[in-house]
């Protein structure tokens, strides 16, 4: 099973949905798993670990899964060249370091070069970001590549997008 997910704010809250599906080259058929909770910790700029993965832990718990190959989040597994951990560290962390955790960004974030991969999908000519732990980078940026849709961001993880913001936990 691979494990997607990402977490949207709003009103002192966090909608945090997850979607699991069985394989990278069938992503689009996928369970559909979420959680609103109250009381957010405020953004900290380069903390914002401390805001996202008490969301992402509280859902995965109520995951009934006996196997996890990956976990795919949206944003960075380092911060830098010295493997400062981002939010995919973290998570990599709490997990015991037995889940690889592949991270999935659409903007560059300049001070990590060395552990991070651009993927170019369809005719996009901005790239995603890769960065990983747990999985060679390389890897995990062809297993991003394999995820179905032909454009920039695969479908699944634009489905994720949209419902992470939809404001109802359905």
């Amino acid at each position: 099973m691979i494990l997607a997910f990402d977490t949207h704010y709003f009103d002192n809250k966090a909608k945090t949905v997850c979607l699991a599906f069985e394989s990278w080259a069938n992503s689009a058929k996928y369970e559909i798993y979420s959680e609103i909770l109250d009381n957010i910790e405020d953004y900290i700029s380069g903390e914002f670990y401390k805001r996202e993965l008490p969301c992402i832990l509280s859902l995965y718990k109520k995951i009934n899964l006996e196997f996890v190959e990956a976990i795919i989040i949206d944003g960075f597994v380092f911060l830098d060249d010295f493997e400062r951990l981002g939010l995919g560290g973290h998570l990599y962390k709490s997990l015991n370091s037995k889940i690889p955790i592949i991270g999935v960004a659409k903007t560059n974030f300049a001070t990590i070069e060395k552990d991070k991969r651009e993927l170019l999908r369809g005719k996009s000519i901005n790239p995603l970001y890769i960065t990983a732990i747990g999985i060679d980078i390389d890897k995990a940026t062809e297993l991003i590549d394999k995820l179905d849709g032909e454009n920039r961001i695969p479908s699944t993880l634009k489905k994720l997008d949209t419902l992470t913001k939809e404001r109802n936990c359905g």
